[in-house]
C-alpha cells in the first residue's frame, strides 16, 4: 500500500493510549509509517527506566535514592526496519524491558512523580514539531492534551493476554493464566495510580481492537488523520 505523506502545513500529532496489551506500540509504529511521522514508544521508556533502576537495585519506594541518580538515566529510542532499538547508558536493552520482571514492576515506577514529570518533559519536547505519533496511558490527557488525533485503544483482557503471550513465549516461561491474572493488575495499577492514571481523554475516539487485525486498525487510524486534516483545510 503506497505511504500517505505530509507537508510541514498540515502536519498533527497523534495521541494513542490505552492498557497494557492492546497493541499501541505496533500500531502507532505503523500509522508513524504510513505518515512518515515520528514514532515515540513512552511505554518503551517506562520500562526502560523501570530495567535501569533495578539492575542497580533500586525499588520504586525508594524514591529520594532513585531520583538522586535519575539526572544520569539516558534513553535513546533507534528506528530499525523491524521496530525500535531501545538503549539505555549505552547499552542495548530491547529485549531485557520486555521481561516478565519489568513487567511486574513497569507500574509502581511508573507512580514516581519525578520521574514521570521528567519523561513527560522528555516527551513533550519531541512533540514540539509536531509529526509525532505517541502511545502510552496519559498521552491524550496529560502529555500531549492538544494533540490533533487522539484514540483510547483497548480489547478484552483475554485478547490482550494472548497478544502478550505469543511475543514472550520465547523469552519467558509463562502460562496464559499468569498472563491475563498479570493484565488485570495491571491496569488496576494503572487506573488507580494517583498521578496520570489511565483514563479516556474525553474528546479521544474508543477504538475496541479485540476483532480487528492489525492492518484494519491502522486504517481507521489514518482515515481519523486524513478527515481532519480535511476538516482543517
Amino acid at each position: 500500500m503506497a505511504s500517505t505523506t505530509s507537508t510541514s502545513t498540515d502536519r498533527i500529532n497523534i495521541a494513542i493510549d490505552g492498557p497494557a496489551g492492546a497493541g499501541k506500540s505496533t500500531i502507532a509504529r505503523r500509522v508513524a509509517e504510513r505518515l512518515s511521522y515520528v514514532y515515540v514508544d513512552t511505554g518503551a521508556m517506562y520500562r526502560a527506566a523501570t530495567w535501569y533502576f533495578g539492575q542497580r537495585g533500586i525499588e520504586p519506594e525508594d524514591e529520594e535514592k532513585l531520583l538522586q541518580m535519575l539526572p544520569d538515566l539516558v534513553i535513546e529510542l533507534i528506528p530499525e526496519p523491524d521496530g525500535q532499538r531501545v538503549v539505555i547508558n549505552g547499552q542495548d536493552a530491547t529485549d531485557e524491558i520486555r521481561s516478565i520482571k519489568v513487567n511486574a514492576k513497569v507500574s509502581r515506577y511508573a507512580q514516581v512523580e519525578g520521574l514521570r514529570s521528567r519523561l513527560v518533559a522528555l516527551q513533550r519536547q519531541m512533540a514540539l514539531r509536531k509529526g509525532v505519533v505517541m502511545d502510552g496511558r496519559d498521552i491524550g490527557t496529560t502529555v500531549l492534551p492538544d494533540a490533533e488525533v487522539k484514540v483510547f485503544m483497548t480489547a478484552s483482557v483475554e485478547e490482550r493476554a494472548r497478544r502478550r503471550f505469543n511475543e514472550m513465549k520465547e523469552q519467558d516461561q509463562i502460562t496464559m493464566e499468569q498472563l491475563i491474572q498479570d493484565m488485570a493488575r495491571r491496569d488496576r495499577l494503572d487506573q488507580e495510580r494517583e498521578i496520570s492514571p489511565l483514563r479516556q481523554a474525553e474528546d479521544a475516539v474508543l477504538l475496541d481492537t479485540t476483532n480487528l487485525n492489525l492492518e484494519e486498525v491502522v486504517n481507521v487510524i489514518i482515515s481519523m488523520c486524513r478527515s481532519f486534516v480535511r476538516v482543517r483545510e
